[in-house]
């Protein structure tokens, strides 16, 4: 470990070093019982994404089977692990006064509130800036960044999010009941979103989250369905991963997405739009 430490201060982390560390920690994650909250979970996972945030080159499609696997097996890991995590905070929200003041309580609220401010940025330079309909796709029982995004940058949007899982639909629509204002704005839809159709057309932009589709097959297929049905000059904006966080999301590429015009890519997402 000392070595993997003092690469730190390097340019790039390299992959022969990188890689082994990461197949530890996964080998320890598949031992635990449950992927609850604990100290023994939040200590391992903590350890995984400080490791798959150091600067690196890693390419996936260099990788062998053997760690190919592996980083299938750990994203749905690392998405399992996260659903529970924001199932926990977002129930202990419901139980308290005014929740979506108390949002900042969430371990990695920081990093949703830069993710929304880039996402917004993003729209903006491509004309979106006040939209009267947007979708996420994928929102959980903590769709911070829906929270985000209609409490400070898009105030008058109304959003529909939509989830596969109606229990963190339930939690999430008890918290935004909490205002009454924003509550005529944010709906909830339990839907697999490759069952919705029509629907789709009624949006400006729509976005993706990174952990819907685990896999390429899977994310391809559902960024088709949601082109098929989109409006044309609709947004969709696609989460994607590089380098050694690809470990822990899967990764969009320009060539999975057939009918799109690339407008904008950057380290944390891809935005996509149709012509």
């Amino acid at each position: 470990m000392a070595s993997l430490q003092q690469s730190k201060f390097e340019s790039q982390v390299p992959s022969e070093l990188l890689i082994p560390h990461i197949m530890q920690i996964h080998a320890s994650i598949s031992e635990l019982e449950s992927l609850r909250p604990s100290k023994q979970v939040n200590s391992l996972f903590t350890q995984l994404v400080k490791l798959c945030t150091l600067p690196s080159s890693i390419d996936i499609t260099d990788l062998t089977m053997e760690v190919q696997v592996m980083r299938e097996s750990l994203i749905n890991l690392c998405g399992r692990a996260e659903g529970l995590l924001e199932l926990e905070f977002s129930t202990f929200l419901t139980k308290i006064p005014q929740p979506l003041n108390n949002l900042n309580l969430f371990p990695y609220y920081g990093n949703y509130v830069k993710l929304a401010n880039l996402e917004y940025k993003i729209l903006k330079e491509n004309g979106v800036v006040q939209p009267k309909k947007v979708a996420f796709v994928g929102s959980g029982p903590m769709p911070l960044t829906s929270f985000i995004l209609a409490t400070h940058q898009m105030k008058s949007t109304c959003f529909d999010n939509f989830d596969i899982d109606e229990e963190a639909n339930n939690v999430a629509s008890q918290i935004v009941a909490s205002d009454a204002e924003l509550e005529k704005r944010m709906k909830f839809k339990t839907s697999d979103i490759m069952e919705v159709r029509e629907q789709l057309g009624e949006y400006e932009c729509i976005f993706l989250a990174a952990l819907v589709g685990m896999n390429k097959e899977e994310k391809v297929k559902i960024i088709a369905h949601i082109r098929k049905y989109m409006k044309e000059g609709g947004v969709l904006l696609v989460r994607s991963a590089k380098g050694a966080r690809a470990f822990l999301y899967p990764v969009v590429e320009e060539d999975d997405l057939h009918g799109f015009e690339l407008e904008i890519s950057s380290k944390e997402e891809t935005e996509f739009t149709i012509h």
